[in-house]
């Protein structure tokens, strides 16, 4: 078998073919939901994130007779490095063909690249920040992937076994049955913890009034209530921004619920966008010259019985206060009325039980499971 080259992504030529590699791999794999091909470019452009002014990468391909056969981005943040006291590179869009061969020269590639610049562990997969896709696929490979999440072949856990690579942290992924009347637990809460704590839940139905004015006090309450959790990277001013334009303009602001306290603070939030994943499977992973219709479709003509949870956020101090029933509660009247029948999770932390506990009052799977793994070296 002749042998494997690993090639630093340099021109782009070289991004186009580390972006279509994944639509090649994955063409007939009906529960892979691709990553817009231009998210893809603009998380690996300079010129577009803001992470990138701080944080060393290098994407590499890998090639065998001239044809592509994996990839990978190697990485290192150094916010994050500081903040966890580790010297850790990080390993991210990582795709390969089903040949081990292919998996392990990725794999020593990063760990090289990582070697060079005086680091002694890799992790992955993982992001720039925790709003990139992170955590391979262990369990629920017959599960249809969401937009946010990273869908891979079973092969992929077993490479990296052999590989030596061991669990860092799990993530579990819930599909959550929308009730047709909220559960007696719920409903008795609600009013206790409004008159409790003199609480109120606001709803916005501006787009741009909410962008400018509202959305940066999110993602600060995110920088405080996620500080702790496992390889957060705090976010700075141009971030924040970055990722105000990337995902307000898909929200629902019905589905928005912002909890305030007596004082107009913004203590919690949790943040839902209709699924997308059925429009951009169709749409190949790209806008043009006709995915864009697929997205316009669901989003304001015809939405998906599913919808996502991207995110909850509690100031900590506010935590085991009922906030998380209270916007819960908000959500599912509406998620009645606008004929959401499910609503899938996304990752939770293994071990964030203030927010696994949120889904034992309801109809609930655990139907996902996803994992980074990482090596001392």
């Amino acid at each position: 078998m002749s042998s494997i080259s690993i090639v630093p992504v340099t021109t782009g030529k070289q991004m186009r073919q580390f972006i279509n590699f994944t639509l090649k791999l994955y063409k007939n794999e009906p529960n892979y939901v691709p990553e817009l091909a231009m998210d893809t470019k603009s998380t690996l452009s300079k010129k577009t994130n803001p992470a990138l002014e701080f944080c060393d990468y290098q994407p590499f391909l890998a090639v065998r007779d001239g044809k592509v056969v994996g990839r990978v981005v190697a990485l290192i943040n150094p916010v994050a490095n500081e903040k966890w006291q580790h010297k850790e590179v990080r390993f991210g869009w990582i795709d390969f063909i089903e040949d081990y061969e292919v998996c392990k020269a990725l794999l020593d590639a990063v760990k090289a690249w990582g070697q060079e610049r005086g680091m002694n562990c890799m992790e992955g997969p993982l992001g720039f920040t925790d709003f990139d896709r992170e955590g391979a696929l262990v369990e629920g490979f017959d599960k249809f992937a969401t937009m946010a999440t990273i869908y891979n072949y079973p092969y992929y856990v077993e490479y990296y076994d052999r590989y030596g690579l061991v669990k860092s942290v799990d993530w579990l992924e819930f599909r959550i049955t929308v009730p047709q009347e909220l559960p007696d637990r719920v409903a008795k809460t609600i009013d206790i913890v409004k008159n409790r704590y003199d609480l109120r839940v606001v709803k916005y139905h501006n787009i741009p009034y909410f962008k400018k004015n509202v959305a940066p006090a999110i993602f600060n309450l995110l920088n405080e209530c996620y500080q702790d959790l496992h390889g957060f990277s705090q976010l700075n001013e141009k971030q924040k921004q970055q990722y105000i334009d990337a995902y307000i303009p898909f929200v629902d602001l019905d589905i928005l619920p912002m909890v305030y306290d007596k004082d107009d603070n913004l203590i919690g939030t949790a943040l839902m966008i209709p699924s997308l994943a059925e429009a951009i499977k169709k749409s190949g992973g790209r806008l043009f010259p006709f995915g864009w219709w697929h997205l316009i479709k669901r989003l304001y003509l015809k939405q998906d019985e599913v919808v996502e949870f991207l995110l909850v956020a509690v100031k900590p101090e506010w935590q085991n206060k009922g906030l998380n029933v209270l916007m819960i509660a908000d959500l599912f009247p509406i998620f009645k009325k606008k004929g959401f029948k499910y609503c899938e999770t996304n990752c939770n932390l293994e071990d964030n039980h203030k927010v696994l506990s949120l889904w034992k009052s309801f109809e609930h799977e655990n139907h996902k499971r996803r994992r980074a793994y990482r090596m001392d070296f």
